[in-house]
């Protein structure tokens, strides 16, 4: 139900081609296969981890991502079943983990600079562990094996479609995540779902009522207010807000202890829908975070944190800058205030726009041009920005979704008014 979007899809690569990838871009080589074990750093570290694509989306080294901000943690993204199926970790589901040396010369190479890395499973596009692996123990035992590899402390669960709306695989994705905190001592585990204006749509409600009845409390539930309808701080915030009292009704919690279990994951720049988050709002959520005592500060992702050519990059999204004007690493470093720390100063950052681009109509306004347009069916699969008709209005879609009634609780759609 969430974001059709290629900034966070690997590339269609085979796993030679990643691995020589990632190793050119950290400067290693088939010797740095052995993975360096590391002592945990706070938790502050892992809370404010940014996402990092090691394997696709021009990756940045990281290292010189750590000197010019001072962050001590990356978010390493994403593990995933086979293509072909199965229960065993992948890096995008073509890189075995198992067998894996790229991933593993990027861990030793941050591990080495005094960080550390988390690694997130799940996240937008193919298919997940928890929708291959029959039961929650079978899934753990997969995410195990990463754990085990890379000698980890923290883990993401990014719980996203298709399998974000299978009960099953929630299910199991939940169970795992309990099983590898109870049997990995001092194991950080996130979980992190699409927002919306409510704080979560349905299967979001609906993953946290999985984690009540197994009575699972991860260090965070984490939402991601973007790609559906926000723009700008004032509007991430509410989601905040709303997904704060959705924690306390669903699990008996106050407000402060709902914050402390609270967390966002933001986008950097221009998302895949079109929304704008420009520096001033990482700010305002940062200090929304800071005074509210969140629990996790990240973003998507340290791959697009550098300016585009030209800087709006014509208007479009992209998987490897942030189509705003900014000087490298300049949302990284909301990261490391979060945890703490002072990042290195740096030139004024160039100046954003006097106003954000238009964004689209809002819902009942307007009106709108239905001929030609098919009526929506509860069998069609559409994607962000394909419309439809229903009853008597036309409608757009946000993102993928199959089955989602136009104007209802899941809120997929747009409504641009009567035809």
């Amino acid at each position: 139900m969430f974001r059709a979007t290629p900034t966070r899809a690997f590339a269609a690569l085979g796993a030679a081609a990643l691995a020589a990838t990632a190793l050119i871009a950290i400067g290693g080589s088939q010797a740095d296969a052995a993975v360096t074990p590391a002592a945990a750093l706070s938790s502050n570290w892992y809370a404010a981890a940014p996402y990092l694509m090691p394997l696709d989306n021009n990756p940045p080294n990281p290292v010189d991502v750590m000197n010019a901000t001072g962050l001590k943690a990356f978010q390493l993204a994403f593990v995933l079943a086979p293509n072909g199926g199965g229960c065993t970790p992948t890096w995008g589901g073509t890189a075995p983990v198992s067998s894996d040396t790229a991933v593993a010369g990027t861990i030793n190479s941050i591990r080495a600079a005094g960080g550390d890395v988390s690694i997130s499973i799940g996240g937008y596009g193919g298919t997940k562990l928890g929708q291959t692996c029959g039961t929650p123990a079978a899934t753990a035992a997969a995410y195990q094996q990463v754990i085990t590899k890379y000698g980890l402390h923290a883990i993401d669960f990014d719980l996203e479609e298709p399998e974000y709306e299978n009960t099953q695989a929630v299910a199991n994705e939940i169970g795992a995540a309990q099983i590898l905190q109870q049997n990995n001592a001092g194991l950080y585990v996130s979980v992190t779902t699409p927002g919306t204006a409510a704080g979560t749509g349905w299967f979001g409600t609906q993953m946290l009522q999985q984690a009540k009845t197994d009575g699972f409390t991860p260090n965070n539930f984490s939402i991601m207010p973007f790609d559906g309808g926000f723009n700008g701080a004032a509007s991430q915030i509410s989601a905040l807000q709303s997904f704060n009292s959705l924690l306390m009704s669903t699990f008996g919690w106050s407000s402060a202890t709902a914050y402390a279990h609270e967390g966002i994951s933001m986008m950097n720049g221009r998302s895949d829908s079109g929304e704008y988050f420009y520096q001033a709002d990482f700010q305002s959520v940062l200090d929304f975070a800071t005074s509210h005592g969140l629990a996790r500060y990240t973003n998507w992702s340290v791959n697009r944190d550098r300016q585009c050519t030209p800087a709006d990059n014509n208007g479009q999204t992209s998987g490897v800058c942030s189509s705003v004007p900014q000087n490298a690493w300049d949302f990284t470093k909301y990261s490391v205030k979060f945890a703490g720390a002072t990042p290195p100063s740096n030139p004024p950052t160039s100046t954003p726009p006097t106003s954000a681009p238009p964004t689209t109509t809002p819902p009942g306004g307007g009106g709108g041009n239905c001929t030609g347009v098919s009526a929506w069916s509860s069998t069609a699969t559409y994607t962000g920005g394909m419309t439809a008709t229903y009853n008597g209005h036309l409608w757009t879609a946000k993102w993928w979704t199959l089955g989602d009634t136009p104007g209802g609780p899941a809120g997929v759609w747009t409504d641009n008014g009567a035809c």
